[in-house]
Parts: C-alpha cells; structure tokens; sequence
C-alpha cells in the first residue's frame, strides 16, 4: 500500500521514475530492515534479562547477530515478518517463544513505527542510486518542502 505514495515522494527528490519504482518495489519486498532487523533485535534484548541473560554481553550479542541475520532472510516480503523473524530468532537462541505474546498487545503500534522506517529505507536507497547513477549533486535536486 506504501509503494504509489514512495514512488511520487521519490519522484519529488528528483529519482527517475524507473529507479524510483524498482526501489519501492523491491524495498517493500525484500528489504525491510525495520521488521527482519531491528525489531527482532529490540525484542530479544528485552527479553534477554528475564531469563537472566545480560543483553549488553559480548557473547550474547556475538549469538544473536548472526542469527537475527539467518534469520531475516526470506521473512522481508511476509505480512507481519517481523513478528516471524523474532519468533525465529527467539527459538534460535532457545529463548522461550511464549514471551512473544507480550508484544502481540502493542504490535499496531510497533508496526507503525516498523513501516515507516521500511518505507524510509527504501525511498533512500531509491535517493542513492539516483544520485550515484546520474551524478546529482544537492543542488539539482528540486526542493521537496514548500515554503511560503
């Protein structure tokens, strides 16, 4: 649903159209660093400490990068992906999985938050190729926000 509205806002930067559509095409599809990434990360370190576990420790965190990145790896184009990706990434670590049920109550929330910074990214790296592509510099670019 977000992919008409990051294609014109990208369109707006000065992104060619057809970079523009591949970037909010594959960006809502594959790379959603707010449900594979961060949010399984903010989830298992909430988690950590109620079952003992001090998230900030070297070998904790040496454990759960590798497999949040395992797993995020096909759950990107999932509705709720990131609710997957932390159930993954929970039993991988051999947390118990029951804990997610605490964050079920305020996934909308979350969501929101999650999705913004989905659509942000890819709108982004739409922005980047753009610029690398075609050697545009700031000032090319057309003013985004009008000002009276």
């Amino acid at each position: 649903a977000s992919i008409p509205l990051a294609i014109s806002a990208q369109e707006k930067f000065g992104v060619q159209s057809t970079i523009a559509n591949i970037s909010a095409s594959f960006g809502s599809s594959m790379g959603q660093n707010g449900c594979a990434g961060i949010y399984p990360a903010i989830m298992v370190a909430m988690i950590a400490p109620t079952i003992g576990i001090d998230p900030l420790s070297l070998h904790f965190l040496a454990a759960m990068l590798p497999a949040i990145a395992l797993g995020s790896i096909g759950v990107a184009g999932v509705g709720g992906g990131g609710t997957f990706a932390a159930l993954i990434v929970l039993s991988t670590l051999n947390f118990p999985v029951a804990l997610v049920g605490i964050f079920i109550a305020i996934e909308p929330i979350v969501d929101m938050a999650r999705t913004a910074l989905n659509v942000n990214g890819s709108m982004m790296s739409g922005v980047l190729a753009n610029r690398i592509l075609n050697n545009h510099t700031a000032d090319d670019m057309p003013a985004v926000i009008d000002r009276p």
